[in-house]
């Protein structure tokens, strides 16, 4: 670390603005190389945080484009350390020329996340901070957004920390007595330990609980349409879709293959998956799709059964029923309100039921508002845990703190209950990035674009 990086911050397509960023010691003195100030003043002269107007010149000296230049002077900067920014017009073409010019005057290219990267190993953030940097570039919904800006700004260290706290007080506590027997250091309890341990035990419990709403915020509902042939799942997830994204006819076993279409519904974003018609047959191809149907329910966070209104329920249609109740959420859509309707939501085995009409859309707005009171994330507040890596991490730590209240219930000495705490506390680190190792670091910053 430490030495000067360079890259383009923005997508490498045209638009108004580009930006060319720089972090590192003597950055300063490199962007002196490219950029000359309308004031005449060289960079470390500039007052810091302010728009500076000048231009660009490329490596040969002449003038790429007007821009605005800004430093950052360390520690009070995104990496930490000296950074600046250059704000040119869009070009591509401009944004290659300025970077060039910038590698031709000492700076080395930026690898994917290092700024980021620096932010971490600086101590301007910490892991959590930092992988929610990558969810807010990625956040693809406003929900998405809110929650990890609020994690950005340290919303789920903070929940956190106090358990990591609480843990490492409880271990220096009975290392201090240990180490220093003739100091008068407050007797070690165990009932006050294992009252530590169970409410750190909680605490990281109902983390791991807010792990189902906040994979679902970040990576959508994972939602299937499930039901008998020609009960109208294509012609709903059209009509929700807002265009004709599968093929519809009147003939029975269309679709013979899984089609996903990713779209907002009451919004929340909803990888939505249209299935075959469930149903015996044999036809091999067509067996193959009911299978994929089959396994598309079982997977699903969310079910969404359709049947033909306008028919009586039939055997396919009961079959479609129990695949669809394996889902974790299930509703039942009774389609073509627009005819004469013969089933009834009395007649499904669902706690929720909607009327629709793939046709004219009518019912459409309250299967959304359904969807969204199951699937809605509530307050975007950044407490809850939406990343697999945090996720396992906290598995991992509540089954060691598990180990150590029953070694503690079961007798064992203070010591050997503690082994077990110091993995969780280990555990609880790795969150954060206080214990990370350093290639779960590297892995971790390799899914960031360069220039951030």
């Amino acid at each position: 670390m430490g030495s000067v990086i360079a890259a383009i911050a923005t997508a490498q397509v045209p638009s108004a603005i580009g930006i060319l960023r720089l972090s590192g010691d003597g950055c300063f003195a490199v962007v002196d190389r490219v950029f000359r100030a309308s004031d005449g003043k060289a960079l470390s002269e500039q007052t810091p945080r302010t728009m500076i107007y000048g231009e660009l010149l490329d490596e040969n000296g002449s003038v790429l484009d007007r821009v605005l230049c800004v430093k950052m002077p360390a520690p009070h900067s995104y990496t930490g350390e000296d950074t600046a920014e250059l704000q040119c017009h869009g070009s591509p073409a401009v944004l290659a020329a300025g970077l060039q010019a910038l590698f031709a005057a000492g700076a080395a290219a930026a690898a994917p996340g290092e700024f980021t990267k620096r932010a971490f190993l600086n101590g301007k953030m910490d892991l959590t901070q930092a992988e929610a940097v990558i969810d807010l570039i990625e956040a693809q919904t406003a929900d998405a957004a809110k929650n990890a800006a609020s994690q950005v700004s340290g919303a789920l260290r903070q929940k956190i920390d106090p358990i990591y706290d609480a843990l490492v007080d409880e271990l220096a506590h009975f290392h201090a007595e240990l180490d220093y027997p003739d100091e008068e250091i407050e007797p070690f309890v165990l009932a006050s330990c294992e009252k530590t341990l169970q409410t750190c035990r909680d605490a990281l419990s109902a983390l791991q609980q807010t792990y189902a709403r906040g994979r679902v915020l970040k990576n959508g509902v994972r939602a299937a349409i499930v039901g008998s042939p020609n009960a109208g799942k294509s012609s709903l997830l059209n009509a929700l879709a807002g265009y004709d994204r599968v093929i519809v006819t009147d003939v029975a076993g269309t679709t013979r293959d899984t089609v996903e279409e990713t779209l907002r519904l009451g919004g929340c974003l909803v990888r939505l998956l249209d299935t075959a018609g469930i149903r015996e047959t044999a036809d091999a191809i067509e067996e193959m799709g009911v299978t994929r149907a089959r396994r598309a329910a079982e997977q699903a966070d969310l079910a969404l059964f359709v049947c033909d209104g306008a028919k009586p329920l039939s055997s396919d249609d009961f079959a479609a029923i129990a695949e669809a109740q394996k889902a974790r959420v299930a509703i039942g859509v009774i389609n073509k309100s627009d005819l004469v309707s013969v089933v009834t939501a009395a007649d499904l085995p669902f706690a929720e039921t909607v009327a629709v009409s793939a046709k004219t859309g009518e019912g459409l707005a309250e299967l959304e508002r359904l969807v969204a009171a199951h699937f809605g994330s509530g307050d975007c507040d950044g407490g809850i845990v939406t990343n697999a890596r945090q996720c396992a991490a906290l598995d991992a730590a509540s089954a060691a703190l598990d180990r150590a209240l029953a070694a503690l219930k079961g007798g064992m000495t203070p010591d050997a209950v503690l082994v077990d705490a110091e993995a969780a506390l280990e555990s609880i680190g790795e969150v954060t990035g206080r214990t990370v190792r350093d290639e779960v670091v590297s892995r971790i910053f390799e899914r960031f674009c360069v220039g951030k």
